[in-house]
């Protein structure tokens, strides 16, 4: 028997459940799967030949700041940017506690990429177009493509010339470099008190051709040897190559030679060091100048502990 229904009873396709709407997943999950996969991307790139290229400091953070400007959140792309690219260099600096000045240093072309790429992306937000501009990514990735390989590299040989003037004789000059310089750390420039590796002490001697001398520079596991020989001694010039550079710094400048000059002068004698090395850092127009600044902070460095007076 087929009980009756009651005009009161609910219609029957009413009582069936409604499927719920799937849930979205949070920002916060989305956020560490993006950070997750260029702190990888990042450690694949660092550890291969290609750690020194543009697609590692122009490519990497174009990445970030791109998938982050499009997470399925409120607020504006470049706030999201700024904070995303905080945390991963805060992330990677941890990982890398040994390149954490490289990450310092690089932090602000980071920032800079973001910040290009925020703005446009919350303009075009506001006008309801949700693609970038293409010429500015064109731009980018040909940034990102430097120093990849030789052909998109630019002249990566450096000279930079230190000078300082002393009241020795010439030959006052070349006893003092045998003798070799006594590293005093408290007088060292400030922006080499930033964290980059400093020398600890220098074995060797002679200044004859065949001549070795070590410098052991301050590492994350202990002393790493920096060593360079004399190819060249006359009495007003001295040649040294690097044979070998297991040093941070060899990761950043690889160093070629070291020329010293000495002309004598009616006060005494000038003495000029030209550092010759490889920028391995790209992009040249951001790594470039602040390369050959250091250089040039460390080559006078090297010249006051080596004369006093």
């Amino acid at each position: 028997m087929v009980p009756m229904k009651s005009p009161y009873d609910p219609p029957e396709e009413s009582l069936q459940a409604e499927p719920l709407p799937p849930r979205p997943v949070p920002e916060a999950v989305v956020f560490i799967i993006v950070l997750a996969a260029i702190s990888l991307s990042w450690r694949l790139l660092a550890g291969s030949g290609l750690r020194g290229s543009g697609l590692l400091y122009i490519g990497m953070p174009t990445a970030l700041a791109i998938l982050l400007a499009y997470l399925p959140a409120p607020g504006s792309a470049t706030g999201k940017i700024m904070k995303g690219i905080t945390l991963f260099l805060l992330l990677v600096g941890i990982l890398l506690i040994e390149g954490l000045i490289c990450i310092l240093i690089a932090a602000p072309l980071f920032y800079g990429v973001g910040a290009i790429i925020g703005v446009i992306a919350d303009g075009r937000e506001r006008r309801r177009k949700r693609t970038l501009n293409c010429s500015l990514s064109l731009a980018l990735l040909f940034f990102s493509l430097e120093g990849v390989t030789g052909i998109l590299s630019f002249d990566r040989n450096e000279s930079v010339v230190v000078e300082h003037q002393t009241k020795l004789s010439s030959t006052e000059v070349r006893a003092a470099l045998a003798a070799g310089p006594d590293f005093d750390l408290s007088e060292l420039p400030l922006f080499l008190m930033a964290g980059f590796p400093t020398p600890q002490e220098i074995s060797g001697g002679g200044l004859e051709p065949g001549s070795r001398w070590t410098i052991q520079w301050q590492g994350p596991d202990g002393f790493d040897p920096l060593t360079v020989e004399v190819v060249e001694s006359s009495a007003n010039r001295i040649v040294f190559d690097c044979v070998e550079n297991e040093s941070k710094i060899g990761e950043w400048v690889n160093i070629k030679n070291i020329i010293w000059d000495f002309q004598p002068i009616d006060s005494g004698t000038t003495v000029s060091m030209t550092l010759k090395y490889e920028r391995l850092l790209a992009p040249a127009w951001y790594f470039k100048p602040i390369q050959r600044y250091g250089v040039r902070k460390a080559g006078e460095y090297f010249m006051s502990q080596t004369f006093r007076n």
